[in-house]
Order: structure tokens, then C-alpha cells, then sequence
């Protein structure tokens, strides 16, 4: 892919996250209106909106980092594509899907890996 078509699905994934707006977070119920509760529903109204907020903060994540690629793409086009940290090309398959990563496979798995002991040694340990 051309830096000009990483432009353009930049540009239209920023269109589409945009077009789709923000999840609707479900109110809660007003309880002086209800006369009795549902205590059932409470946590499931609790639960979606979670869920919403989750996916509204995940949306705009990706918005920011939509951005600041595209700034990277007008400011810098010949580094675009290479990772922030070790500077090796970004494989293409992983572009083309996420155009706006900044780090290659095992940079990123590196990041992700959690650091120091988590102090469970194996899974049934749950002290």
C-alpha cells in the first residue's frame, strides 16, 4: 500500500468511528418514580452501562491514534510504517488492518507483557 491509501483509510475509519457516534449510556431507573424496585435489573443496568463507557473510551482511543498518525503521515511520510521503538518495518498486514499502529508485532508484545512477578505462580495459586 502507497502512504496515499494509508491516508485514505485513516481518513475513513476516522469517517466511520465519527459517523457511528457515541454508544448511549442507559440512565438509571429513578427509584422514587418506580414504587417497587426491580432489584433484578439494577445490575443489568449497571452492567450495560459499563459496557458503554468501555466501548465510548476504546472509540476514542482509537480517534486519538487515527490522529496523531495522520500527523505522523503529513510531518514525517518516510517513517511512517516503522516502529517507534526499534525502528524495523511494521509488516504491511498489520497496516493495512490498523493503519494507525506505531509499534511492530513484537514491540507491542513486549509492551503488553506485564511487568515484575505477578505474584501467582500458577493458576489454581490464590493466595
Amino acid at each position: 500500500m502507497t502512504l496515499n491509501d494509508h491516508k485514505k483509510r485513516l481518513l475513513g475509519l476516522r469517517a466511520e468511528l465519527l459517523a457511528e457516534g457515541d454508544e448511549p449510556i442507559e440512565p438509571a431507573e429513578d427509584q422514587g418514580v418506580i414504587s417497587k424496585p426491580d432489584e433484578d435489573a439494577q445490575p443489568l443496568v449497571e452492567m450495560g452501562q459499563v459496557i458503554a463507557s468501555s466501548r465510548n473510551r476504546a472509540r476514542t482511543q482509537v480517534l486519538e491514534r487515527i490522529q496523531v498518525a495522520l500527523g505522523r503521515l503529513d510531518s514525517d511520510p518516510a517513517s511512517f510504517g516503522q516502529c517507534l521503538e526499534c525502528g524495523e518495518d511494521i509488516a504491511p498486514r498489520r497496516l493495512q488492518l490498523m493503519p494507525y499502529v506505531e509499534l511492530c508485532v513484537e514491540c507491542q508484545q513486549a509492551r503488553d507483557q506485564p511487568q515484575g512477578p505477578t505474584g501467582r505462580r500458577h493458576l489454581r495459586d490464590f493466595r
